[in-house]
Parts: structure tokens; C-alpha cells; sequence
């Protein structure tokens, strides 16, 4: 038995200097792919480049730290316990950051372990999917927001319920002693057929009296908090 753990402990292969060169250098340049991914799929208000950057530095730190390891249970089970410490706080803004955290990190670990193939075509494959389905953004939902007279309450809703047909949603109502706030989700498609109306939705409102504004907005999946 001790002679197994010892062996576990002394388990490991020795690099050469081209090696290490080797893996941190691929690393590097796959990282390159992914900040080219990265910035295609996030242009507008969601684009970070800090976070960017942060990408390829990860994808690179990874890979060298898995040529550290190796094969070494014992330097594995250590570098386990100092990365415990570590905490992360990084909000993320879009889902989309999660992909791209893990993809530096699998790309880190293939690099490190020396399987370059697998890096190679997994990123590859990666950056196929997201270069044509990464600017997908959900623009199908308008926030149609009415704030007045608390006095024109049944008024608003009544309006708005008839005019769409039934097919607001009231998504938020806020009250006062003497306004209301009224927020309606509506479909892209829901809108769109108001057009054909000879009166619209804003001049039926403001007719209506008693309206302090009203703000039609299309939300989007870079709106987040």
C-alpha cells in the first residue's frame, strides 16, 4: 500500500522546454479565437473588453498551471486547495459569459495536458456555432409603459386590453395618492398589427387625458440588471 501511494506521489512526467513553450503558445493562440468570438458576438452595450482580455489571460493561466500538474496527484490535490481560497465575484451580465468562461478553461486544460487536437477542433467547432448563432438576440417583447392620474386607473387598462385584444400582458402596476404607473408586455408580432389602426396606441392614451407619458420600449437580452 505505501509503495502505491508513493508512487502516485511521485507520478509524473518530465517536460522539456519546448514542450512547455509548446502548450502555453497554443493556448495563447486559441485564445486569440476566442476573444475574436467573444467580441463579434457581444457587439453593442454588452461588450466588455476588460472581460475580453480577462478571456485569453484565463486560457493561458490555465494551461500553464495544467503544465504544473501534469500528471502529480500530490502538486494536483495542492494547487486544489490554494485555488479554494480564491473567490470570485464577476457579475455576469449575459449568459453568454459562462459559455466563454468555460471554453477558456477546457481550452487551458487540453492545452496543459498537451491535447491540442481536441483543443483545436473543439474551439473550432465552438467558434463555428457561436460566429452563427452568437448575435441571436430575443427582440420579440415591447414594454409598453402609460404613467397618469391615478383617477384614469380602469380608464388605461381598458384601453389597452381593447386595443390589443386581450393580448397585453400587465406585467407592473405602481400606485401612488395620485399617479399609477402601468408597464404591458406585449409580442413583436402584437405590435406590428397595430399599425394597420387608423388611431394609435399613444394618440388613444393621451386622448384619454390626464397622461403624464407614455413609453413604448423593445427589450432585449443586453437589458439586464
Amino acid at each position: 500500500m505505501r509503495d502505491v501511494l508513493s508512487g502516485l506521489l511521485e507520478q509524473g512526467t518530465a517536460l522539456t522546454t519546448e514542450d512547455i513553450v509548446l502548450r502555453i503558445v497554443v493556448a495563447a493562440i486559441l485564445s486569440i479565437a476566442i476573444y475574436i468570438s467573444y467580441w463579434y458576438t457581444h457587439v453593442g452595450t454588452a461588450y466588455s473588453k476588460k472581460f475580453n482580455v480577462s478571456l485569453m489571460t484565463l486560457t493561458i493561466l490555465t494551461s500553464t498551471v495544467m503544465t504544473v500538474i501534469g500528471n502529480n496527484i500530490a502538486l494536483s490535490l495542492g494547487m486544489v486547495g490554494a485555488l479554494s481560497i480564491v473567490r470570485f465575484r464577476t457579475a455576469i451580465k449575459d449568459s453568454r459569459d459562462t459559455t466563454y468562461i468555460f471554453w477558456t478553461i477546457i481550452v487551458g486544460i487540453c492545452c496543459g495536458a498537451g491535447d491540442y487536437v481536441v483543443a483545436g477542433v473543439g474551439s473550432f467547432v465552438v467558434f463555428v456555432v457561436l460566429f452563427i448563432m452568437g448575435r441571436v438576440r430575443n427582440e420579440n417583447r415591447i414594454l409598453l409603459m402609460v404613467k397618469g392620474s391615478r383617477s384614469k386607473e380602469m380608464s388605461i387598462e381598458s384601453i389597452v386590453f381593447d386595443y390589443f385584444e386581450k393580448k397585453a400582458l400587465l406585467r407592473v402596476k405602481n400606485t401612488t395618492n395620485n399617479n399609477i404607473e402601468f408597464i404591458f408586455e406585449l409580442s413583436r408580432k402584437t405590435y406590428d398589427l397595430s399599425y394597420k389602426r387608423d388611431q394609435s396606441i399613444v394618440e388613444k392614451l393621451y386622448d384619454l387625458g390626464d397622461i403624464e407619458y407614455v413609453n413604448i420600449i423593445t427589450q432585449n437580452d443586453e437589458i439586464s440588471g
